[in-house]
């Protein structure tokens, strides 16, 4: 969850942009309404009745001619017809699409989910109570995911060549061993608890093997007992040299945002595990000699 636009131009589109497709969608707003912002006001989502019911409209916008591929063109359409039903999300209903003169919109209309995100955030503070049911299911729903067939990516390897080595600061191979697919943005917002959901479809396609483990890994980093216990819980994918490889691409890309300003809580935290990785470990941290033994024998 992000906060308001700053921009009041920004919030008013979007606001009327929600009307159009209420509108369009045959769906009221509900009588307490709860706005539901994204990055930088580029959606918009709040909770709605239509005749299936309590459901949930979501609405994207992007300048026209500049949509993006990964996290625009068709992502909840092709998650909805290609991801596993035994994958726990809510599932896609309708879909109405619209331009301006300067703005392409998507209206996405979503079965409303009755658990929560874990964190309102990407991050979180303070390690959430999850059951080994959860992580169990978490598991199963990141074994199916990874088996799914696609032509989408949501890591490209040209990203990986160029920013790799300069963000990561050593030499290191930009090459994964295998791809798969993967969520793409597997963080604690996008997923819910205690009943496992997982949400935001629009960026799923091919990473490196392992890549959401990852992601989730370094969204933890910041509460070192989470960490730890993702490490313990997801070990059969992060503690292999694929797992590794993903967990460096992973590392990347955050890197990546803090040098545009974002994710900065996560900076210290991102450089210090990189070192790890990279055999570049910090002293004193717990898992420094033996992360740095894997990866020379494996990497």
């Amino acid at each position: 969850m992000w906060p308001e636009p700053e921009d009041p131009t920004t919030t008013r589109r979007m606001r009327a942009a929600q009307d159009r497709a209420q509108t369009a969608l045959g769906v009221l707003t509900d009588p307490e309404p709860c706005e539901v912002w994204g990055w930088r006001g580029r959606t918009l989502s709040q909770p709605v009745t239509s005749a299936d019911g309590p459901s949930w409209l979501r609405i994207a916008c992007l300048p026209v001619g500049q949509t993006d591929r990964t996290f625009w063109w068709g992502g909840s359409l092709d998650a909805e017809r290609h991801i596993p039903a035994s994958v726990p999300r809510p599932r896609l209903r309708a879909c109405y699409d619209w331009n301006d003169q300067l703005l392409a919109y998507r209206a996405e209309l979503y079965d409303r989910e009755t658990t929560q995100p874990i964190s309102d955030s990407p991050t979180v503070t303070q390690p959430p109570a999850l059951t080994p049911s959860w992580w169990a299911a978490l598991r199963t729903a990141l074994d199916e995911i990874a088996q799914v067939p696609t032509h989408r990516s949501t890591v490209h390897q040209p990203f990986l060549e160029r920013a790799m080595p300069r963000l990561l600061g050593a030499p290191v191979s930009t090459y994964a061993q295998s791809w798969s697919t993967a969520h793409g943005d597997f963080h604690w917002a996008n997923i819910c608890g205690p009943t496992l959901r997982i949400l935001d479809w629009e960026g799923w396609g091919l990473a490196p093997t392992g890549y959401d483990a990852a992601v989730l890994h370094c969204h933890s980093l910041a509460v070192p007992p989470l960490a730890a216990q993702v490490r313990h819980e997801l070990a059969h994918i992060l503690d292999t040299p694929a797992g590794r490889f993903a967990e460096l691409a992973a590392l990347t890309q955050l890197l990546h945002s803090v040098a545009q300003g974002e994710n900065l809580a996560l900076a210290g935290p991102l450089q210090r595990r990189a070192g790890q990785l990279l055999g570049r470990g910090v002293p004193g941290e717990g898992d420094h000699k033996a992360t740095t033994r894997r990866w020379s024998a494996t990497g």
